[in-house]
């Protein structure tokens, strides 16, 4: 289940899961994987739906896998849900951040530009929560601080994706900027959690495009614990 997931991870989100192959742990490795797993599923929802109203079923279905998780009882079989439990559980992960991604997703189904003042809140949601849940599982003492800010300018690079940036806005590259300064306060264990940042001009390149380029930019990352 494990490698099947991995491979998913792989093939549709290459620059975190180029960072995952620097977390030496293995069961480190694959709890971040089992994250990166259901954030994907919860991208993937709009994605594949036919209606708004679909996409917010899917999502809810989702929200539905946390109330089995975090109540102890069975989850249902799923892949994704199956190694998020496993992965919850061993870690002793908490509920909120996982429940605010799916929030943000639903939000997110109405399609409009985000305002200015809701940009914060909502790339902390879709790419800052995971973000930190990930540091705390390759490093339990690590300091939110020091990871925060790389989450939520990873969440700028996902909302510019989907075109819901204001073009006006310059705020990545400033989210950017702070994100490198915190992540020096980050230990060796932690820093896979954020090393994906240093491809934040990549994102638009298709998969397997510039591959190369980008493990030799994602090798000088980690080697140096700069982004």
């Amino acid at each position: 289940m494990d490698g099947d997931l991995d491979d998913v991870v792989r093939r549709a989100d290459p620059h975190r899961w180029l960072s995952s192959r620097f977390i030496v742990d293995a069961q480190a490795r694959a709890d971040v994987i089992a994250l990166y797993a259901f954030d994907h599923q919860l991208a993937r929802a709009g994605r594949v739906a036919s209606s708004g109203l679909l996409a917010e079923i899917r999502l809810t279905w989702w929200r539905e896998v946390l109330d089995e998780i975090f109540s102890g009882g069975r989850v249902r079989v799923h892949p994704t849900a199956l190694a998020l439990s496993d992965t919850v559980r061993r870690r002793g992960l908490p509920r909120d951040p996982l429940e605010a991604a799916v929030e943000a997703r639903i939000a997110l189904l109405e399609p409009r530009r985000l305002s200015a003042a809701e940009l914060g809140p909502v790339s902390d949601a879709i790419g800052g929560a995971l973000t930190t849940l990930v540091a705390t599982v390759l490093d339990a003492k690590v300091r939110s601080d020091a990871v925060a800010p790389a989450g939520r300018a990873w969440g700028l690079v996902i909302l510019s994706r989907l075109g819901l940036v204001p073009p006006q806005e310059a705020r990545l590259p400033l989210a950017v900027a702070h994100a490198r300064r915190a992540a020096r306060g980050l230990s060796v264990a932690a820093f896979p959690a954020v090393a994906h940042l240093a491809l934040a001009r990549h994102v638009e390149a298709p998969v397997g495009v510039q591959i190369v380029d980008q493990r030799v930019r994602l090798l000088w990352t980690v080697a140096t614990g700069r982004l």
